[in-house]
């Protein structure tokens, strides 16, 4: 071995312990990533265990790349032989070379949510199954859920056969599964699903996996549904030389599925299991892990374990409750601000957590205004955005021409004169022959004329021609070759003449287009075999913790869920309230399913133990949800941390539980400079209109301004981008045409009216 890091007693004994089931509970910063990487490199220098026979699934591709170089470096080039993915990119692995087996092509199609979506969709309108309590949200939750536990459309419908509801539903699911069979496709929950049943019915391949891998481990165990529970049990059914790492009081994706029994009941499914407990936390500060620890011992469904750290006690935890959430927000963005400007934090030490996306609005705009970069994870994901999902849809019909989906979506995308009537009949012509929607393009002269056939076989020419290009291309190039022979940026144009009269938005999807172009050529050179097909399986297979920049010096703003696994000098944890954090739907859920509220402190363990130095709780007495402002008592969560952790303590607290009380009811907010009304938010918005409409730069059809006072070469400063060097100034007939190179966004092109760009 190259060299080994130190690990403490209990980190030893998990690398060294190999053979058999083994349990390694990794409380939060304990150096799982650490034992996991030593771990490996041990099998394969001290163990003589064959890279290729060892598989390690990680729950992000960004966990998978960093372990397979953590791994790298300590044995060398044997890491590259040594399968770590997550459980969709190992499952697809497999399904790539044994679709057949299901029915299906092995240049299958991925489906992410949105293609689920609009697929369900055309079923519900089809068969017309929506009803008032069943909604299309609905039919999603409750087939995602079937699919985790294994169960198929049939044997749904035999559990609930007399329930109308659910009736509806295992039609929906009977007809999904068959419309995405004739699509040659999977969805993200079918990957697993199918994996499973492909063993199942054909133990030969299982064998061949078995023998492929005879050393398995497994990271966030506690976040394992029961089909990756089962696949997993499958895997290591012949050698059991099974390891799995996690932490029971860090499972916080029931919504998804998740099944915290599984690390529970880890020694009861194998009594021989070797348990390990990581109690060592090198992140942060022991007031920090304290606090943290109080909060988490109120739950019963744990194992017992107790985080503590040899750094020191550290400042104890900050409360801070306001009267408002804007208050709330004015503070977290000032703060941030006075921080950097004096020198005692970067901007990229911070991230700012909340329960739910709906409450980074407010610090959204107060970022804006105090000129802090940010990274807001959990917006739209880049791959989910319409021009991208455009491109993306010309390289899946010309991958797998079997995608209705992909296919319909890019018809008459740019405009080529084939109308939505048109694509009904052919659609109907495709249904009543049971063949692809492609397919059905070839008799477009007995369905639709022959001038309505003209225009079809001109775009079956083009994909046919692509499809013959995609085998000397690189992706790259193909994406590039493809613009070009549509003309997207052109139509791209055309998209934002009337809904951005300034560019800005056609400027940001022509950046987009280029970003994938990027994406493609770090693809094609990074493979050792790059192809069409493997492009968009990565690409299906990005999540949006995989595409957060953690190289730039900027903050980042994400709900709770997304911050797991991540860690920051500062973290300022807000919108603690009851009905906000525990949610209001966990606290009516209270009487009657305890493991819900469970979850929620789970859920506030994870994001304390996100901080390494600073931990700031905030609190809002009134908050503006809905459209009505709602006022809250203080967290029960923050009652929960031992008062003597707590900035003020006991004093603190009593003054915050007298006025939280009053607060919870339905009375005024205590009068000051803070204080707000149901109005506040309509007064806000207000202002910020006019303020808007007073601007000369973002009014409509204004003519072009002065010219700015900076030329290309200097350095300019953008109150959200940050400071670049101007490239180019080009007047236009509205405004000046400025292109700016930032130092950590890169180049962007805007209007200088709009930019208000102030020379550095």
């Amino acid at each position: 071995m190259k060299g080994t890091i130190a690990l403490n007693p209990e980190q030893e004994d998990a690398v060294r312990h190999t053979e058999g089931p083994v349990l390694i509970l990794a409380g939060a910063g304990s150096g799982k990533t650490r034992v996991l990487t030593e771990r490996i490199a041990y099998l394969i220098a001290e163990k003589g265990v064959k890279p290729w026979q060892i598989l390690a699934i990680t729950f992000t591709n960004k966990a998978a790349k960093e372990l397979k170089e953590r791994v790298e470096k300590t044995v060398g080039d044997d890491a590259q032989y040594v399968l770590a993915a997550t459980f969709h990119a190992a499952c697809v692995r497999i399904l790539r070379r044994h679709a057949d087996l299901l029915g299906y092509d092995t240049h299958f199609s991925i489906y992410d949510s949105d293609d689920s979506k609009a697929l369900m969709k055309q079923i519900l309108k089809r068969d017309q199954l929506e009803t008032r309590d069943l909604k299309l949200r609905t039919f999603l939750t409750k087939i995602s859920s079937a699919k985790d536990s294994l169960i198929s459309a049939g044997e749904y419908l035999m559990a609930h056969q007399y329930d109308r509801d659910v009736e509806r539903i295992a039609h929906a699911y009977r007809e999904y599964q068959r419309a995405l069979k004739e699509a040659n496709a999977f969805d993200f929950d079918d990957l697993i699903m199918q994996t499973v049943e492909l063993f199942r019915r054909h133990p030969e391949v299982l064998e061949e996996c078995q023998e492929r891998w005879h050393y398995i481990c497994v990271d966030e165990y506690q976040d394992t549904n029961n089909a990756q529970f089962e696949l997993v049990r499958l895997l290591a059914g012949r050698y059991r030389n099974l390891c799995v790492v996690g932490d029971d009081d860090q499972s916080i994706y029931r919504f998804r599925g998740a099944n915290i029994r599984n690390i529970l009941d880890f020694e009861l499914v194998y009594p021989d299991a070797y348990t390990v407990k990581l109690e060592q936390n090198y992140r942060s500060t022991q007031h920090i892990l304290s606090a943290a620890n109080g909060i988490i011992a109120h739950n019963a469904g744990r194992k017992d374990k107790a985080l503590w750290s040899d750094l020191g006690d550290g400042e104890r935890v900050r409360l801070r409750v306001f009267s408002t959430a804007y208050d709330e927000a004015d503070f977290v963005a000032q703060e941030v601000a006075a921080l950097k400007q004096r020198g005692e934090s970067n901007y990229a030490d911070v991230a700012v957590l909340y329960r739910t996306n709906a409450q980074s609005r407010l610090l959204e705009e107060r970022f804006v205004r105090e000129g802090i970069p940010y990274e807001l994870v959990g917006g739209v994901h880049f791959y989910a955005r319409r021009e991208i999902k455009d491109l993306l849809a010309y390289l899946k019909t010309i991958d797998n021409a079997r995608d209705d989906l992909a296919v319909m979506r890019i018809i008459n995308v740019p405009k080529r004169g084939i109308g939505a009537g048109s694509i009904d009949k052919l659609a109907a012509y495709a249904a009543r022959q049971e063949i692809p929607f492609y397919e059905a393009l070839d008799h477009a002269p007995e369905v639709l004329g022959a001038s309505g056939a003209k225009k079809i076989a001109a775009f079956t020419r083009l994909i046919e021609e692509l499809r013959e290009t995609a085998e000397e291309f690189t992706v790259g190039d193909l994406i590039t070759e493809l613009i070009g022979r549509i003309e997207y940026e052109d139509y791209l144009m055309t998209l934002s003449e009337v809904s951005d009269p300034f560019g800005e938005e056609e400027n940001a999807r022509v950046l987009n287009v280029g970003e994938l172009i990027s994406k493609a050529a770090d693809y094609d050179a990074s493979t050792e075999a790059p192809s069409l097909t493997g492009f968009l399986e990565e690409v299906a297979l990005i999540a949006d913790i995989d595409l957060a920049d953690d190289t730039a010096d900027r903050a980042m703003l994400m709900t709770l869920h997304a911050a797991k696994g991540l860690e920051f000098a500062r973290v300022y944890l807000t919108g603690m309230e009851e009905d906000v954090f525990p949610s209001y739907q966990s606290c009516q859920a209270e009487d009657y399913d305890k493991t819900a509220m469970e979850e929620e402190r789970r859920l506030a363990y994870v994001g304390m133990t996100r901080a390494k130095r600073h931990l700031t709780l905030c609190s809002a007495r009134a908050r503006m949800m809905h459209g009505e402002t709602h006022y809250h008592r203080l967290s029960r969560f923050v009652e929960e941390i031992p008062q003597d952790l707590i900035e003020g303590g006991e004093d603190a607290l009593q003054a915050l539980r007298t006025t939280g009380a009053r607060a919870g009811r339905s009375g005024d907010l205590p009068t000051g400079r803070n204080q707000t009304s149901a109005n506040s938010a309509v007064k806000y918005m207000q202002a910020m209109k006019s303020k808007i409409n007073q601007a000369p730069s973002m009014q409509k059809g204004m003519p072009a301004g002065t010219r700015p006072e900076y030329d290309a070469g200097d350095r300019v400063r953008h109150i959200k981008f940050g400071e670049g060097t101007v490239t180019g100034i080009e007047q236009e007939t509205r405004d000046y045409k400025v292109s700016v190179d930032f130092d950590d966004y890169g180049p962007k092109v805007m209007y200088a009216a709009f930019a208000k760009l102030q020379k550095v």
